[in-house]
Protein backbone atom coordinates (compact mmCIF):
# COMPACT_ATOMS: atom_id res chain seq x y z
CA UNK A 1 0.00 0.00 0.00
CA UNK A 2 0.87 3.53 -0.43
CA UNK A 3 0.29 6.33 2.45
CA UNK A 4 -0.04 9.42 1.34
CA UNK A 5 -0.37 13.16 2.76
CA UNK A 6 0.19 12.04 6.14
CA UNK A 7 0.13 13.66 9.29
CA UNK A 8 1.58 12.94 12.65
CA UNK A 9 -0.37 15.10 15.67
CA UNK A 10 1.38 13.74 19.04
CA UNK A 11 0.27 14.85 22.60
CA UNK A 12 2.09 14.17 25.66
CA UNK A 13 -0.37 12.42 28.07
CA UNK A 14 0.12 11.02 31.71
CA UNK A 15 0.84 7.10 31.74
CA UNK A 16 -1.96 6.01 34.44
CA UNK A 17 -4.44 7.58 32.05
CA UNK A 18 -3.89 5.60 29.26
CA UNK A 19 -2.44 2.33 31.03
CA UNK A 20 -6.18 0.86 32.20
CA UNK A 21 -6.65 0.88 28.42
CA UNK A 22 -3.91 -1.00 27.58
CA UNK A 23 -3.64 -5.06 27.08
CA UNK A 24 -2.01 -6.65 30.81
CA UNK A 25 0.03 -8.15 28.56
CA UNK A 26 1.46 -5.30 26.69
CA UNK A 27 3.43 -2.53 28.45
CA UNK A 28 3.14 1.13 27.87
CA UNK A 29 6.22 2.58 26.33
CA UNK A 30 6.95 6.08 27.14
CA UNK A 31 9.66 8.69 26.40
CA UNK A 32 11.40 10.31 29.11
CA UNK A 33 8.44 8.91 31.39
CA UNK A 34 5.39 10.49 29.60
CA UNK A 35 2.94 8.26 27.27
CA UNK A 36 2.01 9.79 24.13
CA UNK A 37 -1.24 9.90 22.32
CA UNK A 38 -1.17 10.29 18.03
CA UNK A 39 -4.02 11.40 16.03
CA UNK A 40 -2.74 10.48 12.22
CA UNK A 41 -4.54 11.62 9.41
CA UNK A 42 -3.77 10.67 5.89
CA UNK A 43 -4.91 8.94 2.31
CA UNK A 44 -3.91 5.23 1.32
CA UNK A 45 -3.55 4.41 -2.14
CA UNK A 46 -3.04 0.66 -3.84
CA UNK A 47 -4.17 -1.13 -0.95
CA UNK A 48 -4.33 -4.82 -1.58
CA UNK A 49 -4.36 -7.77 0.06
CA UNK A 50 -1.64 -10.77 -0.92
CA UNK A 51 -3.06 -12.70 -3.61
CA UNK A 52 -5.50 -10.48 -4.51
CA UNK A 53 -5.84 -8.53 -8.21
CA UNK A 54 -7.91 -5.49 -6.91
CA UNK A 55 -6.62 -2.78 -5.28
CA UNK A 56 -8.37 -0.32 -2.79
CA UNK A 57 -7.79 3.85 -2.29
CA UNK A 58 -9.47 5.68 1.24
CA UNK A 59 -8.93 8.14 3.57
CA UNK A 60 -8.05 6.59 6.79
CA UNK A 61 -7.71 8.44 10.67
CA UNK A 62 -6.05 6.41 13.25
CA UNK A 63 -5.69 7.23 17.44
CA UNK A 64 -2.52 5.62 18.73
CA UNK A 65 -0.14 5.08 21.48
CA UNK A 66 2.72 3.12 22.14
CA UNK A 67 3.51 -0.06 23.53
CA UNK A 68 6.24 -2.93 24.62
CA UNK A 69 6.10 -6.75 25.12
CA UNK A 70 9.03 -8.90 24.48
CA UNK A 71 11.70 -7.95 21.97
CA UNK A 72 9.24 -5.44 20.40
CA UNK A 73 7.86 -2.59 20.50
CA UNK A 74 4.70 -1.17 18.54
CA UNK A 75 1.71 0.90 18.19
CA UNK A 76 -1.73 -0.06 19.73
CA UNK A 77 -4.84 1.43 17.59
CA UNK A 78 -7.84 2.78 19.57
CA UNK A 79 -9.64 3.51 16.81
CA UNK A 80 -9.33 3.50 12.80
CA UNK A 81 -11.60 5.67 10.95
CA UNK A 82 -12.01 4.81 7.01
CA UNK A 83 -13.90 5.57 4.25
CA UNK A 84 -14.49 2.52 2.68
CA UNK A 85 -17.31 0.25 3.75
CA UNK A 86 -15.32 -2.93 2.32
CA UNK A 87 -11.63 -2.01 4.20
CA UNK A 88 -13.99 -1.71 7.51
CA UNK A 89 -15.25 -5.14 7.50
CA UNK A 90 -12.46 -6.89 5.96
CA UNK A 91 -10.08 -4.98 8.72
CA UNK A 92 -12.40 -6.38 11.67
CA UNK A 93 -13.61 -9.78 10.31
CA UNK A 94 -9.00 -10.83 9.42
CA UNK A 95 -7.56 -8.60 12.06
CA UNK A 96 -9.67 -7.66 14.65
CA UNK A 97 -8.62 -4.37 14.20
CA UNK A 98 -11.08 -1.28 15.25
CA UNK A 99 -11.84 -0.35 12.48
CA UNK A 100 -14.84 2.44 11.86
CA UNK A 101 -16.79 3.69 9.24
CA UNK A 102 -16.36 7.44 8.64
CA UNK A 103 -17.90 10.41 6.41
CA UNK A 104 -14.33 11.75 4.95
CA UNK A 105 -12.99 14.80 2.98
CA UNK A 106 -9.59 15.51 1.67
CA UNK A 107 -8.95 17.96 -0.13
CA UNK A 108 -5.42 19.07 -1.94
CA UNK A 109 -5.04 22.69 -2.81
CA UNK A 110 -1.16 23.35 -3.63
CA UNK A 111 1.03 22.28 -0.45
CA UNK A 112 -1.88 22.17 2.05
CA UNK A 113 -4.06 19.61 2.93
CA UNK A 114 -7.76 19.76 4.24
CA UNK A 115 -8.79 17.19 5.70
CA UNK A 116 -12.46 16.18 7.66
CA UNK A 117 -13.36 12.78 9.44
CA UNK A 118 -16.97 12.43 11.35
CA UNK A 119 -17.58 8.67 12.68
CA UNK A 120 -20.90 7.41 11.01
CA UNK A 121 -20.29 3.83 12.83
CA UNK A 122 -23.16 2.73 14.98
CA UNK A 123 -20.71 0.54 16.91
CA UNK A 124 -18.18 4.38 17.68
CA UNK A 125 -19.07 6.98 19.66
CA UNK A 126 -19.63 10.59 17.71
CA UNK A 127 -15.97 12.11 16.96
CA UNK A 128 -15.09 14.35 14.63
CA UNK A 129 -11.62 15.74 12.73
CA UNK A 130 -11.22 18.36 10.49
CA UNK A 131 -7.82 20.19 10.25
CA UNK A 132 -5.65 21.87 7.31
CA UNK A 133 -1.94 21.59 7.23
CA UNK A 134 0.61 21.61 5.20
CA UNK A 135 4.83 21.07 5.29
CA UNK A 136 6.49 24.26 6.19
CA UNK A 137 10.82 22.99 5.62
CA UNK A 138 13.08 20.47 4.00
CA UNK A 139 12.54 16.88 4.15
CA UNK A 140 14.99 14.86 6.74
CA UNK A 141 14.78 11.91 8.70
CA UNK A 142 14.22 11.91 12.54
CA UNK A 143 17.55 10.79 14.36
CA UNK A 144 17.62 7.61 16.97
CA UNK A 145 17.24 8.79 20.26
CA UNK A 146 15.24 11.62 19.38
CA UNK A 147 11.70 12.12 20.58
CA UNK A 148 10.53 12.29 16.94
CA UNK A 149 12.11 9.33 16.02
CA UNK A 150 10.52 7.68 18.86
CA UNK A 151 7.17 8.72 17.78
CA UNK A 152 7.51 8.15 14.15
CA UNK A 153 9.97 5.05 13.58
CA UNK A 154 7.85 2.37 14.54
CA UNK A 155 7.72 -1.02 12.56
CA UNK A 156 4.34 -3.36 14.63
CA UNK A 157 1.11 -3.31 15.30
CA UNK A 158 -0.54 -4.42 18.52
CA UNK A 159 -4.25 -5.53 18.64
CA UNK A 160 -6.89 -7.48 20.24
CA UNK A 161 -7.40 -10.83 18.28
CA UNK A 162 -10.51 -12.07 17.63
CA UNK A 163 -10.16 -14.90 20.44
CA UNK A 164 -9.41 -12.20 22.93
CA UNK A 165 -5.58 -12.63 22.84
CA UNK A 166 -3.46 -10.21 22.10
CA UNK A 167 -1.71 -10.08 18.57
CA UNK A 168 1.20 -8.56 16.78
CA UNK A 169 2.15 -8.11 12.88
CA UNK A 170 5.09 -6.45 11.62
CA UNK A 171 5.04 -3.28 9.17
CA UNK A 172 8.26 -2.50 6.61
CA UNK A 173 8.65 1.01 5.18
CA UNK A 174 11.68 2.95 4.61
CA UNK A 175 12.51 5.71 7.11
CA UNK A 176 9.92 8.50 7.39
CA UNK A 177 10.75 11.22 5.09
CA UNK A 178 9.76 14.18 8.05
CA UNK A 179 8.99 17.79 7.41
CA UNK A 180 7.59 20.25 9.93
CA UNK A 181 3.87 20.88 9.82
CA UNK A 182 1.74 24.22 10.30
CA UNK A 183 -1.62 23.38 11.26
CA UNK A 184 -5.02 24.85 11.68
CA UNK A 185 -7.09 22.44 13.98
CA UNK A 186 -10.44 23.51 13.97
CA UNK A 187 -12.18 19.97 15.46
CA UNK A 188 -10.85 17.00 16.98
CA UNK A 189 -12.45 15.40 19.42
CA UNK A 190 -11.29 11.87 18.18
CA UNK A 191 -9.94 10.48 21.82
CA UNK A 192 -13.29 11.65 23.43
CA UNK A 193 -14.35 7.84 22.76
CA UNK A 194 -11.79 6.26 25.06
CA UNK A 195 -12.28 8.91 27.87
CA UNK A 196 -9.25 11.04 26.96
CA UNK A 197 -9.17 14.64 27.40
CA UNK A 198 -6.09 15.70 25.15
CA UNK A 199 -3.76 18.61 26.75
CA UNK A 200 -4.86 22.89 25.71
CA UNK A 201 -1.29 22.96 23.81
CA UNK A 202 -0.45 22.88 20.77
CA UNK A 203 0.22 19.30 19.23
CA UNK A 204 3.91 18.17 18.00
CA UNK A 205 3.14 17.78 14.48
CA UNK A 206 5.40 16.24 11.42
CA UNK A 207 4.48 16.03 7.82
CA UNK A 208 5.08 13.13 5.79
CA UNK A 209 3.89 13.47 1.72
CA UNK A 210 4.50 9.59 0.75
CA UNK A 211 5.78 6.37 2.11
CA UNK A 212 5.36 2.73 0.42
CA UNK A 213 4.44 0.00 3.31
CA UNK A 214 4.24 -3.58 3.45
CA UNK A 215 2.48 -5.22 6.20
CA UNK A 216 2.32 -8.86 7.19
CA UNK A 217 -0.50 -10.60 8.85
CA UNK A 218 -1.47 -10.85 12.75
CA UNK A 219 -0.21 -13.74 14.61
CA UNK A 220 -0.53 -14.03 18.57
CA UNK A 221 2.41 -12.16 20.69
CA UNK A 222 5.56 -14.38 21.74
CA UNK A 223 5.57 -14.32 24.86
CA UNK A 224 8.78 -16.36 25.67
Amino acid sequence: MRWHDLLFLHWPIRPELIRPLIPPDLELDTFDGCAWIGVVPFRMTGVRPRYLPVAFAFPELNVRTYVLAPRRSGVWFFSLDAASWIAVRAARLWYGLPYYDARMTVELEQDAVHYRSVHVDKKAARAEFSASYKPTAAVYHAAPGTLEHWLTERYGLYAAGRRGQTVYGDIHHAPWPLQPAEIELRVNTMTQPIGIQLPDTQPISHFARYQEVVAWSLAPIDRG
